[in-house]
């Protein structure tokens, strides 16, 4: 099979860090699908945009919190496309608040939308990767996944979850020739770290990274591509920190 034949899946793929790695896999001859939430208003001046500067993806609406919309969102996929052979699993949300603020919706929704996500969308791709005889699934995770974080049980429990999910993953499927990895990126020059107030990023956040700034979605989305390639076939079940040094272990 010629990389030409190939779907790739990015879930959250119309976000900041979503985007990069959209590219970045339609400039390894990808075919790729962009999928995203129901409520992105957005999705056709993105699209437009993305055609401007030379990508034509394709955009999937999907809620990857719910077994039965995944399973729509890629029946639909198959009849356009065909058998996925690339997933990101690259969906996320944060709902941030003190342990003892924090209520059972935003514990929910975050477990859900961030860890449940990996197997609704996993178990739509696997038998896929099984008949093509090869596949690639990369899942998404953080920094905050491998430190914690106040504020964020929810979400570094999610993130840390994502990890066991991989690596037993990559257990049952090394031998078919599908790999199954971790990324954990940290903070990123994305939407979501824009929302962070500048006097918390100057004063709290950059410090703590070695490096002396945010990282760029691009760096992540290289090694995005890096795992999603040929060159990567002896990497299974890993979790690879890009974090500028934040954290190391």
């Amino acid at each position: 099979m010629t990389t030409t034949q190939r779907i790739a899946v990015v879930t959250g793929g119309t976000g900041g860090l979503g985007e990069a790695v959209c590219r970045r896999l339609a400039d390894d001859s990808f075919s790729v699908v962009a999928m995203h939430s129901p409520e992105n208003l957005q999705v056709a001046a993105w699209l437009e945009t993305q055609q401007i500067l030379g990508y034509r993806f394709t955009a999937v609406e999907v809620d990857v919190s719910r077994f039965d919309a995944c399973v729509a969102a890629v029946e639909s996929i198959h009849k356009q496309h065909g058998p996925v052979s690339v997933l990101v699993n690259n969906a996320g949300i944060t709902r941030d608040a003190g342990f003892r603020k924090m209520t059972p919706q935003a514990w929910d929704s975050v477990l859900r939308t961030n860890l449940d996500s990996m197997f609704n969308m996993s178990k739509q791709v696997i038998e896929d990767m099984l008949s093509l005889g090869w596949g690639r699934i990369i899942n998404i995770s953080s920094v905050n996944g491998q430190r914690g974080a106040f504020g964020q049980a929810n979400y570094a429990a999610s993130k840390a979850g994502i990890h066991g999910f991989t690596k037993s993953l990559a257990l049952e499927f090394a031998s078919k020739h599908i790999t199954v990895n971790t990324i954990s990126p940290g903070y990123l020059r994305t939407r979501m770290v824009e929302k962070v107030p500048p006097n918390v990023l100057q004063e709290r956040i950059l410090p703590e990274i070695p490096v002396g700034r945010l990282g760029e979605p691009a760096e992540v989305a290289e090694l995005v591509a890096y795992l999603a390639s040929e060159r990567a076939a002896f990497v299974t079940g890993a979790n690879l920190a890009i974090n500028g040094g934040q954290h190391m272990y």
